[in-house]
């Protein structure tokens, strides 16, 4: 398909397989990107190791590079440095919170096919376990794989990472605000200061420490996450980072490593160095430099291993802002924020760097899905016939949008589900919404967050995300000729379900 003349709205996808989500198949683009993977595989006789970043609750404008940074109060130098060397994608797009994003990131599957359409809490039962994860697929590729900080997808013993294709894990298996909001007197007195309240919360079936496991073990303490050690995970995970990659480097195998910060979450308690460190003074501002003095760390032992050159970077968040608990939180330019299907929700950052791979300082709006990664990174580490035939995936593979020099997605739609709604879907630069949470400040107090009213639109409503990216302006009157496209994809999206039925989990 020449891109002269290809339109991410009018051209057609091409079927890849009976459980695969159709795609675009640019053939020149494919064919430049099989010449540099094959030319970098010659050169190195394996795939690329591979490094995932994915930090918590930060917004698609936190960075500099996206137009945050110093001008928001928090200057990201090593994450903008880090930008300039790949390429910086405007529409990658998470879910609407934290565990649906990470489970679709390492399944390839929407929340509507793994079952997680919401994070589980205090123990609470359910996870990822019966999912093929990318870690199981590229250890059976030849890769070590790593996982290191926040978890979240189930405490139950089958859905931890050691039983789900990760060799070693150390971190946490929940979620930060889990580990303070009992212990902390500003916010939680009433827990606090009551016997009877902080016995009840202790007696809840939950791991109230950041562990480690190898392979098929248990899990084992490392220490009891107070506020003081939640303030040292990010620097402990990262030193543990750092670790593994010098350990990996000259070995005869590529490696994956998955790391999961605890910043931004709230509540935000900086390392104590980084306190006071921010132009604007301020817990989730401070946590921001630390996070962007992470990413340099990690530059750095990348580069003093020699493995920069031989290692693709992922860098995102995985959900929009939480801004319920403002102004501990992070900033988008758009409407609403994380537990939405508005922009701000699930529109996140997104860096892919690989250098002489991915082409530098390159900037794209073409559409990217966290569901995207596992075929993707299967397909640049020389194992496509590995991706999951028995279950639908709904990723697709992105290896000529990122290594061709001037490389289009191969994506055509984006589905917004909310919970177990079909909330919207995107398509070039529209987005055909059928449901939506209130973002009303009566409703929401933030606003954004979990709550909110669900509301179901009588007739759709059409944004055009470029002329009015807060989606304040239906257009959908004016554009009727687009009703049908939108129409399709969304009957043959739910038609999919008809073979492949969806999974309740959590």
């Amino acid at each position: 398909m020449p891109a002269t003349t290809f339109d991410p709205i009018a051209s057609p996808t091409v079927e890849v397989g009976p459980t695969r989500e159709p795609q675009f198949v640019h053939e020149d683009q494919v064919t430049e990107a099989t010449g540099r993977l094959d030319g970098f595989r010659g050169r190195h006789g394996r795939g690329p190791n591979l490094l995932v970043i994915l930090m918590d609750d930060v917004g698609w404008g936190d960075f500099g590079c996206y137009g945050g940074g110093v001008a928001v109060g928090a200057p990201t130098p090593n994450i903008d440095r880090l930008a300039r060397r790949g390429l910086l994608m405007t529409s990658c797009y998470s879910e609407p919170s934290c565990t649906p994003s990470r489970a679709s990131l390492l399944t390839g599957r929407l929340p509507m096919r793994h079952g997680l359409h919401r994070p589980p809490m205090y123990g609470e039962p359910g996870g990822l376990q019966g999912e093929i994860t990318m870690a199981e697929l590229l250890s059976d590729a030849g890769y070590v794989t790593q996982a290191v900080g926040k978890w979240h997808l189930g405490e139950n013993v089958e859905s931890q990472p050691q039983h789900v294709g990760f060799d070693d894990f150390y971190g946490f298996l929940s979620v930060s605000d889990m580990y303070s909001e009992w212990r902390d007197p500003y916010f939680f007195p009433e827990v606090v200061y009551s016997e009877a309240r902080t016995e009840w919360v202790q007696n809840m079936e939950f791991n109230r420490s950041f562990v480690h496991a190898t392979r098929d073990g248990d899990v084992e303490p490392v220490e009891e996450v107070t506020i003081p050690v939640l303030s040292r995970l990010d620097d402990m995970w990262c030193e543990y980072t750092e670790s593994f990659v010098r350990r990996m480097a000259g070995g005869d195998q590529p490696w994956f490593c998955y790391l999961g910060t605890r910043g931004a979450h709230f509540d935000n308690y900086p390392l104590e160095k980084f306190l006071g460190s921010s132009p604007a003074k301020h817990p989730y501002k401070d946590t921001i430099i630390e996070l962007d003095s992470i990413v340099g760390r990690l530059v750095d032992v990348l580069e003093e291993t020699g493995q920069a050159d031989s290692t693709l970077i992922f860098l995102s968040s995985d959900n929009g802002p939480h801004m319920e608990n403002w102004p501990d939180a992070a900033f988008t330019p758009f409407r609403c924020a994380k537990g939405s299907t508005w922009e701000g929700g699930v529109r996140v950052p997104g860096i892919m760097v690989w250098p002489d791979m991915v082409e530098a300082d390159r900037a794209s709006d073409g559409l990217f899905s966290f569901t995207d990664l596992l075929p993707t990174m299967l397909s640049l580490a020389g194992a496509p016939e590995r991706i999951p035939t028995d279950r639908f995936i709904d990723g697709i593979d992105q290896t000529s949008f990122l290594l061709s020099a001037e490389g289009l997605s191969n994506r055509k739609y984006v589905y917004y589900w909310l919970l177990r709604k079909l909330s919207a879907l995107r398509a070039g630069e529209y987005k055909f919404m059928l449901a939506s949470t209130s973002d009303d400040d009566t409703d929401v107090a933030g606003p954004g967050g979990f709550t909110g009213i669900t509301q179901d639109y009588t007739y759709p409503r059409l944004f055009n995300l470029y002329l009015d990216p807060k989606e304040q302006h239906s257009y959908l009157t004016r554009k009727l000729a687009y009703n049908e496209a939108f129409i399709d994809g969304i009957r043959a999206h739910l038609m999919s379900y008809r073979d492949h039925p969806p999974k309740h989990i959590v």
